[in-house]
């Protein structure tokens, strides 16, 4: 068969691309007008006013945008074959010899396209608006956490500043506490005069206080600097544990190279890693996802070309994202509940999507 002429192939791409882009506005749009509508019953807390509010959801968009993506790419292939059919165009191409199986490259290919985008985004832009995000709310509504990429965690009380590198929540026979790792506390005298500095290696919280431990502190006295090193140290504090937790180790803030480093973490010092597991290889098989869905969709435009019009196609399409997405939803929460292997539960709805769209492809090619 000789190759089809490439400007039909840019045709039809352009086609699913447009629509593509418009369904993903729409969807965009509303997600992000809901999430707006949400972060209303916030303003008012602390300094968040609604200029801030309207900030936290747009560093959200980049996000919302990469998992919105896949849904609105298999909506936006059928309605974009849909409107090349009713407008008998792709009647015609058929008719000049695009074949089915050219007219699904040509598909894939725009498709591919976005999804390499959308990539590159949930590495870089999508990490990096969600931490922004979270440092805009939380710096606006809790006076004395803040949050910062590069330089783990910040939080004061009174006149000590506390800043730690990382930390999790750990539990051990019914008990369950927050432990903070390569703390250090800043202690200021009222006058702003630095008094002591504080490094321990683990911190971990007690009901009313922290108890630090491989503790040096250094002092600052007016004329000298003496240092002492203790096993063990109190901290009386009130400190909230509970919103320091909130913004430790949050997986959607990572890229995969980081969850990758958090996985290994946890995983020499005999942690649970379930969840970045689920991210990172939700990660990996995102592209393989997109490019499945709307690749299996395909088949049902052809079903469509001489029934149904375009409510029909727009239901199909949401209706068969709906289901990939409920397959896959199940198989992760089963591989997570039973910590079972995640490449198997990323890949098996794909399989089975895929191998559904092959025999109906076939039986509709025969």
């Amino acid at each position: 068969m000789k190759p089809f002429p490439k400007i039909h192939d840019l045709y039809v791409a352009r086609a699913v691309l447009g629509t593509v882009l418009l369904t993903w506005m729409v969807l965009l749009g509303l997600d992000v007008t809901l999430a707006l509508v949400g972060e209303i019953g916030d303003v008012g807390k602390g300094d968040y006013s609604f200029g801030k509010a309207i900030a936290h959801v747009a560093y959200t968009v980049p996000r919302r945008a990469y998992q919105l993506f896949p849904t609105s790419a298999v909506i936006g292939a059928l309605m974009g074959l849909g409107q090349l059919a009713a407008s008998s165009e792709l009647t015609a191409l058929r008719a000049i010899g695009l074949s089915r199986r050219r007219l699904t490259i040509a598909v894939g290919g725009s498709i591919a396209l976005l999804t390499l985008l959308m990539v590159v985004n949930g590495e870089t832009l999508g990490p990096w608006g969600d931490r922004m995000s979270n440092v805009v709310k939380k710096t606006a509504t809790t006076r004395d956490t803040v949050v910062a990429r590069y330089s783990g965690l910040w939080a004061r009380e009174g006149e000590v500043i506390l800043n730690a590198q990382g930390g999790e929540e750990r539990s051990e026979n019914g008990r369950s506490w927050l432990e903070l790792r390569d703390v250090r506390l800043y202690e200021f005298e009222e006058d702003g005069r630095l008094k002591s500095i504080s490094h321990a290696k683990v911190a971990e919280h007690r009901p009313g206080s922290w108890l630090l431990r491989d503790v040096a502190r250094t002092y600052f006295d007016e004329r000298s600097v003496r240092r002492e090193t203790v096993p063990t140290m109190q901290w009386a504090s009130k400190l909230d544990s509970a919103a320091l937790t909130a913004d430790l180790d949050r997986p959607r803030y990572l890229d995969a190279r980081e969850l990758r480093q958090a996985m290994d973490y946890r995983a020499r010092n005999g942690l649970d890693a379930n969840e970045f597991e689920q991210y990172y290889w939700g990660r990996w098989f995102y592209p393989i996802n997109a490019l499945a869905l709307c690749l299996a969709a395909v088949p049902f435009a052809f079903g469509t070309l001489r029934s149904g019009g375009l409510g029909r196609r727009l239901f199909l399409g949401i209706i068969f994202a709906l289901g990939f997405w409920l397959a896959q939803e199940t198989f992760v929460r089963a591989a997570r509940a039973f910590h079972l292997d995640y490449r198997v539960a990323y890949l098996a709805p794909t399989l089975l999507m895929l191998t559904l769209s092959m025999m109906l492809f076939r039986r509709r090619s025969g």
